[in-house]
């Protein structure tokens, strides 16, 4: 055998006699025989292996999250103020078969990918009338679906607003998961481009909301929007307690994440009592705190509204309006 070839076979006794060696110090368990007996960490994907934070685990939060509070009609006597709050029988959650217009039309106003608006189609006047638009008493027994927003012949006439005032937005957003989702909203069009200028904006910078869903997915029903955290605009209702018209029923005010962000009358109707709405809400109405989703003069979604030429319902006086964004146009 040449120098080579026992070099060779030197080589593989060293292999043999060090492989057996070890073998023998670890108690002769292979890779193979650990994977079989750790088989939870040997065969483990990435999301196994990782530390799960239980929620017993977990940072202590003393606010309640939206999702939190128990579905169905809600109870007391909890008001915006210019919503007619009276308890109707709608679910807190809308129907899961939402589905936003996504399709623009030859008279939409493009703004940037998934932000448009539109005169309202016949699909969305039929989806509206009789909820969040008035229907008179002669038509309403006609309509598809409950009208829950009836007037007299005589009030239907008079209309402070026509679906023509009307716009149909649509717009993009993220949703609480950080999630990009497909909004819409109605809108008086004196402040259409305002609104798709503002959530683009919003979008841009990962402003998260909860949802954006016309306010006809809940009956019309101003408490359980509130209470589902939803953000909505157009409304043709009175404000609670008066016969004037809000600012909601010309589509001219919108409610941002409104269960972070509630409305408050301080020693409402001389009791002595702050009026808190939604229910569920009161412990947002210390602003003094830190949490998430609160509006405030920091916050990028004021200052994008106050930009645009609208108030804050944050800076009134008798009452805080702390959801709602409101502008006045010709």
């Amino acid at each position: 055998m040449d120098k080579w070839g026992k070099s060779v076979l030197y080589l593989a006794l060293i292999i043999v006699f060090s492989s057996a060696g070890i073998r023998l110090l670890t108690r002769g368990e292979t890779l193979s025989n650990y994977a079989d007996q750790n088989p939870e960490i040997a065969y483990a994907t990435p999301a196994m292996t990782a530390n799960p934070t239980s929620a017993s685990d977990s940072a202590y939060s003393p606010f309640p999250l939206a999702s939190s509070i128990p579905s169905g009609e809600p109870s007391g006597d909890f008001s915006d103020s210019d919503s007619e709050l009276s308890s109707k029988d709608v679910p807190s959650s809308p129907p899961d078969s939402f589905l936003p217009v996504t399709v623009e039309s030859s008279e939409s106003i493009h703004y940037e990918e998934g932000f448009f608006y539109q005169p309202l189609t016949d699909d969305v006047v039929a989806r509206i009338t009789g909820i969040s638009y008035p229907v008179s008493e002669t038509l309403a027994p006609a309509l598809a679906v409950s009208a829950t927003n009836v007037v007299s012949d005589t009030d239907a006439a008079a209309l402070a607003v026509s679906y023509d005032d009307l716009r149909y937005l649509g717009i993009k957003y993220y949703d609480f998961n950080g999630e990009v989702q497909t909004g819409e909203l109605i809108c008086n069009k004196g402040i259409a481009q305002d609104l798709v200028e503002i959530f683009y904006q919003l979008y841009l910078n990962e402003y998260q909301i909860e949802k954006v869903r016309l306010i006809d997915d809940y009956n019309g029903d101003d408490t359980a929007s509130m209470l589902d955290n939803n953000t909505s605009c157009f409304n043709y209702r009175v404000v609670d307690g008066t016969s004037n018209l809000s600012k909601h029923a010309i589509g001219c005010a919108i409610d941002i994440n409104p269960f972070y962000n509630p409305y408050v009358v301080f020693n409402k109707d001389g009791s002595g009592e702050t009026y808190i709405s939604p229910k569920g809400s009161e412990i947002y109405a210390d602003r003094s705190q830190n949490f998430p989703y609160k509006i405030d003069e920091n916050d990028l979604c004021y200052q994008l509204f106050k930009e645009h030429g609208f108030t804050w319902g944050g800076n009134w006086n008798s009452c805080k309006d702390y959801q709602h964004f409101q502008k006045v146009v010709d």
